[in-house]
């Protein structure tokens, strides 16, 4: 028997006779008219979790449309902002009209909104068939909800019905359960899939929330950032990722999010950042925390440990060049180049004075060894990172749901560059002796990275997790793409000259047709519709920079959701979607508060700033879902067939 024939008889197991067969044939070509889902795609969270989830919530302004869509001018705009304050936060605000409502128009309150919410609740899931939205109902009140988004409510008896159930949910005391039921079941419906298009960690403070949000979300993928990469080779155990992820926590204030997020004892380093640097104001190394939000009296203590992890850290990046010459980072090796007489240290040919030359750990004639209690203290920080249940956990997703680039339904996705040289021509990167461009240099740094967490081979192991360090910021890196990483230049050099960081001629060239085409073909995409969905550089629109490029055929999302960004770009993000009908492109307003949106109904401001419509409204069918679906098909179809001719005996 051929494969054709076993995979059938294998088929006929699930499918055993013609009408179960025909039945599913039918089931499947009706899926394929179906609208297509709506992509939500976000990038550079940057661990602001509360304006991360109420983005998620709204769906960058996807449930707005749905109730305008559904109620046009039947509601004023007032009451539209009151059903989606419900929609977001159903729990904060029924706490909210409970004290401020007596019991009787208190059921009252119930009815009119559950009514609201079964009217959105069942023009969003309209797109999807019986079984997905069944299959997506909370089990608590998955027949309820059934029951009232799929019948008939202009029928008089079904009305009686449906006011009953409603009615019988108040008197038991459910309302509250209900109202919750339907607005998440909304925020499921609404949006069919989520891309995270990089950097969900460092700056702000709640990178191990939004990890938890989005193990918890229905349908997402990640495409991993160089941000993302450094926590992921902490958690191998690579010491150098680990200083750097614990110097970007101090400079921010936001080493409670390894404390009291990760639970990692950070006693060792404060106790050895005390001894070493104790009458040392660190001047250079004052923190970039948020007003109202860090607790002023841990800054001159934070500021002793955000010296004593840097200086550590620099130490670390010294060995890691030296041990991997291929890298051709040299000109990286700064701590040798100090003059600690003078104060003062070579960089290129020029002498900078130093703003800071009290280094106590350093010697001078070899600078990059770690001191024995160094040493030591990185040793215990190692342990506590592996020995992190939690996040091991959120990495482990990472890896699982996550990847340097995806294509998906006819686009490309990726944080930061595909790197090209100056001509505009894929730029040929060497790794492990071997040269790489284009889709095969992402492979092969993925494949790489892989190994750094799951291999056990400790010589494979190793080099992973050393790729992981050049990975997150190495000029030949995709997700980092600038000539450098001008740490120590930005602490201890006033010169900015020095701070500067060339991009990657990609960032010269992207804007051009034939280099978008070029990148396109080279990961298998022609179509003229085909885009890229890029993340990672800050588009400052205040300066007049636009998220558009190349007649919008390549889009820039990252418009600054992290706060310490948003005084450069002048708005808090650029989030995407994409529907049926095309892409939106929603430039956001800072968001204050879960609280003040509770309270006062206030969302994200949200301004369109890209309408591209498709020619003919996209249905299952134009997906990568839908190709499956046509396989499957196929498949059935050559099985019906068997049947037919008597190749493959029907069953009961």
């Amino acid at each position: 028997m051929n494969k054709d024939n076993q995979y059938l008889k294998i088929l006929s197991k699930q499918f055993t006779n013609v009408a179960t067969t025909a039945t599913e044939i039918i089931n499947l070509q009706s899926i394929l008219s179906l609208p297509k889902g709506t992509e939500h795609f976000l990038s550079d969270i940057h661990g602001e979790h509360e304006q991360f989830a109420h983005v998620l919530k709204n769906g960058s302004g996807a449930v707005k449309r749905k109730i305008d869509d559904e109620f046009g001018n039947i509601l004023s705009e007032r009451e539209k902002k009151e059903l989606a304050t419900l929609i977001y936060y159903p729990e904060e605000r029924i706490r909210m009209i409970k004290k401020q409502t007596t019991s009787g128009s208190l059921d009252d309150w119930y009815i009119v909104m559950i009514n609201r919410l079964i009217r959105v609740c069942k023009a969003s899931a309209s797109k999807y068939t019986r079984s997905k939205v069944r299959k997506a109902l909370p089990k608590n009140f998955a027949y309820v909800i059934e029951e009232l988004i799929t019948g008939r409510r202009d029928l008089g008896d079904q009305e009686a019905y449906y006011n009953e159930i409603i009615h019988t949910v108040i008197r038991l005391g459910k309302a509250p359960d209900l109202i919750i039921a339907l607005s998440k079941t909304i925020s499921r419906f609404v949006i069919d899939h989520l891309h995270i298009v990089g950097d969900i960690y460092d700056r702000g403070p709640g990178p191990h929330i939004c990890m938890d949000t989005l193990m918890n979300y229905h349908s997402v993928d990640i495409q991993w950032g160089n941000h993302d990469i450094v926590w992921m080779g902490a958690a191998t155990g690579e010491l150098t990722c680990i200083a750097t992820v614990l110097r970007f926590s101090a400079r921010y204030g936001n080493l409670a999010i390894l404390e009291d997020g990760y639970g990692i004892n950070l006693l060792p380093l404060f106790k050895f950042a005390i001894d070493t640097y104790k009458d040392d104001p660190c001047e250079c190394f004052r923190l970039h925390y948020r007003e109202g939000e860090y607790d002023l009296s841990n800054a001159q203590m934070d500021r002793k440990m955000h010296k004593a992890i840097a200086i550590i850290q620099f130490k670390l990046e010294g060995q890691m060049i030296k041990k991997h010459p291929e890298f051709l980072m040299d000109d990286r090796l700064l701590l040798d180049k100090i003059n600690h007489k003078y104060g003062t240290i070579r960089i290129n040919g020029n002498d900078y004075k130093l703003l800071d030359n009290n280094f106590p750990t350093i010697d001078p004639k070899n600078p990059y060894e770690l001191s024995p209690r160094e040493a030591e203290l990185m040793e215990k920080l190692k342990a506590a990172f592996i020995n992190c249940e939690k996040l091991q956990e959120h990495v482990r997703f990472l890896y699982r749901k996550g990847s340097l680039y995806k294509v998906y339904n006819n686009n490309l996705l990726f944080h930061g560059c595909v790197p090209l040289n100056n001509k505009g021509e894929l730029l040929e990167v060497e790794l492990c002796g071997h040269k790489f461009k284009g889709k095969a240099l992402y492979d092969e740094l993925e494949k790489l990275l892989r190994k750094g967490y799951y291999s056990i081979d400790p010589e494979e192991k190793q080099l992973g997790m050393d790729m992981h360090w050049y990975t997150w910021c190495h000029k030949n890196s995709p997700v980092f793409g600038k000539d450098k990483m001008a740490t120590f230049e930005r602490y201890f050099i006033e010169d900015k000259n020095t701070h500067v960081e060339i991009k990657n001629p990609y960032y010269t060239w992207y804007d051009k047709d034939e280099t978008v085409t070029m990148i396109l073909k080279e990961f298998g995409l022609d179509s003229p519709e085909s885009r890229i969905i890029n993340g990672h550089v800050p588009v400052e629109a205040r300066k007049g920079e636009l998220p558009v490029r190349c007649g919008g055929r390549l889009i820039v999302i990252d418009g600054g959701f992290s706060k310490a960004y948003q005084p450069k770009t002048g708005i808090a993000g650029y989030t995407l979607t994409y529907n049926s009908y095309g892409f939106l492109l929603a430039a956001h307003e800072p968001f204050e508060s879960v609280e003040k949106a509770v309270e006062t109904g206030s969302d994200i401001h949200s301004e369109t700033v890209l309408v591209q419509h498709v020619d003919r409204r996209k249905t299952v069918a134009d997906t990568d879902i839908g190709k499956e679906v046509k396989e499957n098909i196929r498949q059935l179809e050559e099985l019906l067939h068997a049947y037919r001719i008597g190749e493959l005996a029907e069953k009961e």
